[in-house]
């Protein structure tokens, strides 16, 4: 059997779509890049905002098409949109085969089996069961690669269906974790991103206190060259996480840290357990004790109870905190969360204006960041050489995989991907840096 896997969302899905293939090459199915030729196209989604919802109709719409000129068999459909719409799905869209929710990803190889066989899959397991060990057959570049700790979400936040469609908090035992970093990094993996919907609180349901600390140590001890934590929710970070981050030298000085809002009236509408005065002493906090800190996070405009005094408090508070990376998103309200049953909200043109204003104080603080670092000597890691820029193409410490800008740098010698190089920031272009390779030591 010829399988093809489209994977959709955020990296824990990466991570999903990674252990299926595993067991699909295991049962001796060959995987193809692309989906043209392939028996079944599983296509992974997401559906947690409507931009998600869209993308992955869109992509089962494009594989609809190929099925129809004959160039590919089936469609499977799983993740959080097949979690979350299964009824839909089914009747709205026939041209799917079969569908598995987020409690049944280890059941792949019979669901292709049974979709080969002419019948249609229905499977949709336990989404609070204990995380399953499997295998992966990475698909990021071979020197970066996902490490997940845990899996579903405890905090029910208002606006967020994320518990609904991947379930309770679940860590993964620490000797399972260390035994998969150590694979990782004995396979060649220099870069490692730790991920979970909220990292902070990894081992309290298995341990009965928080091990996130503990872990990273352990990590530290292995062969990665850098390790990057995503994401920390604010009212679990302490100081045992902060000594830990600002000691370890492997682990990057970059934390992305989601917060949505910093006004009080809006952040207890959602069930955020922070207020402002104390977003406002985390972030000092943070600062003092972890040199040349970068942070991230990721804002809603127009949330419930965000009136005009609430939305310039917030931006007063995005240019006193100067949040150097931010992912800014207009509120549009989700079935089945409390915050959609809240009539105290703005429409949602009102909140993509907002939303752009945001967009606006976040681009003078990424610009005067990048300002900062004209002239400095970084240590990038080269992810290739990019033909239209005609230059290679890398990041920093303080640029993530795929939601960052990166580093455009010149150099007088091939530099290989997955190489480490230290690279003098020259200038900036559209918001990303340019950069020569310098060849002194860092």
């Amino acid at each position: 059997m010829k399988v093809s896997f489209i994977s959709l969302g955020c990296a824990k899905n990466t991570v999903n779509a990674e252990q299926m293939m595993a067991l699909c090459r295991d049962a001796g199915m060959e995987l193809l890049s692309a989906p043209e030729g392939a028996d079944v196209v599983v296509i992974n989604t997401c559906g947690f905002i409507d931009s998600a919802k869209s993308e992955a109709i869109d992509n089962i719409l494009a594989m609809a098409e190929l099925k129809a000129e004959g160039q590919i068999g089936k469609i499977l459909v799983t993740g959080c949109l097949s979690q979350r719409y299964k009824q839909e799905i089914l009747s709205e869209l026939p041209e799917v085969d079969g569908i598995l929710g987020t409690g049944s990803y280890s059941e792949i190889v019979p669901a292709l089996q049974e979709v080969m066989g002419g019948g249609t899959p229905c499977r949709f397991g336990s989404i609070h069961a204990p995380v399953e060990e499997l295998d992966r057959v990475l698909t990021t570049p071979p020197y970066v690669a996902y490490l997940r700790i845990a899996e579903g979400c405890d905090n029910h936040c208002a606006y967020c269906v994320i518990p609904s469609l991947r379930g309770k908090y679940r860590s993964r035992k620490m000797e399972d974790v260390l035994a998969e970093a150590k694979k990782l990094a004995d396979d060649g993996v220099k870069e490692l991103i730790i991920i979970a919907q909220d990292i902070t609180r990894y081992g309290i349901d298995l341990y009965g206190s928080k091990k996130l600390s503990a872990l990273l140590r352990e990590l530290c001890k292995m062969d990665f060259h850098w390790i990057r934590l995503h994401y920390l929710y604010p009212d679990e970070i302490d100081d045992e996480l902060i000594d830990t981050i600002a000691e370890e030298p492997k682990i990057l000085k970059y934390l992305d840290i989601p917060i949505q809002h910093c006004n009080d009236a809006v952040l207890k509408a959602m069930n955020r357990r922070n207020t402002k005065e104390e977003l406002l002493e985390l972030f000092y906090t943070l600062r003092g004790r972890i040199d040349g800190l970068v942070l991230r996070t990721s804002l809603i405009a127009g949330l419930p109870f965000e009136d005009e005094d609430a939305f310039d408090e917030l931006c007063s508070f995005l240019r006193e905190v100067r949040i150097e990376r931010a992912g800014v998103f207009p509120y549009s309200p989700e079935e089945g969360t409390a915050a959609a049953k809240m009539l105290n909200r703005v429409d949602t043109a009102e909140a993509e204006r907002r939303a752009e204003l945001i967009v606006d104080v976040q681009s003078d603080i990424m610009d005067d960041f990048n300002e900062s670092r004209m002239g400095e000597i970084t240590e990038v890691l080269c992810e290739g050489w990019d033909g239209q820029s005609m230059s290679y193409v890398g990041r920093s410490w303080a640029e993530s995989p795929d939601i960052d800008g990166r580093i455009y740098f010149t150099a007088e010698r091939e530099v290989a991907a997955g190489e480490f190089v230290p690279v003098r920031i020259t200038g900036a272009m559209d918001g990303e840096l340019t950069g020569e390779l310098w060849e002194e030591e860092i």
